[in-house]
């Protein structure tokens, strides 16, 4: 799925947040938010991660059922704290739906830690307010391995100017 891997891209990188250590990364960070949008939600694994953690998705979807988080109006749909989603990673997707997300409501979306480090990253990190390690995730079911990049929860707002607020893994007692 990233820059170190030879495999074949999935269609409109559809990579499911199947891996529950991308949500226990986050879970610490959403104070004061209780109900959220996931308008790039897939097979609906983050969602249900997020509402078995006590959150409440008041709404959910997916380009693949027709509702493109570009141009469909799903602000207007429902009423929510929060963006929380993964997008595609590629960048011009990526880009617009961050400029896009950080207007409606403060967005969460997990993507690679690397991204913060690359100039393309410049006209949209100072409404960044914090980047939150999460490290290398599983993205493909039935297998043990994890992906080759690390990834990291970045927030986003319009209204937040300034940079991020970088958040380090915790050290592990068996390290």
């Amino acid at each position: 799925m990233g820059k170190r891997s030879s495999f074949p891209r999935i269609d409109r990188d559809a990579y499911q947040t199947i891996d529950p250590n991308a949500v226990a990364k986050l879970i610490p960070h959403l104070r004061g938010v209780k109900t959220f949008a996931e308008p790039c939600a897939g097979e609906g694994y983050l969602v249900g991660q997020l509402q078995a953690a006590g959150l409440v998705c008041t709404y959910e979807g997916d380009i693949s059922s027709g509702l493109d988080a570009l141009v469909h109006p799903f602000d207007q749909d429902a009423v929510f704290d929060a963006i929380i989603t993964n997008t595609p990673w590629r960048r011009d997707i990526l880009h617009a739906m961050i400029i896009r997300f950080m207007h409606i409501a403060p967005t969460w979306i997990l993507l690679d830690a690397d991204w913060a480090h690359t100039q393309q990253s410049a006209p949209y990190i100072d409404q960044c307010s914090h980047i939150v390690s999460v490290g290398r995730l599983k993205w493909m079911p039935d297998t043990k391995m994890t992906g080759k990049e690390n990834c990291a929860w970045y927030r986003f707002h319009a209204q937040h100017v300034g940079g991020p607020r970088f958040i380090g893994r915790e050290v592990r007692a068996d390290a």
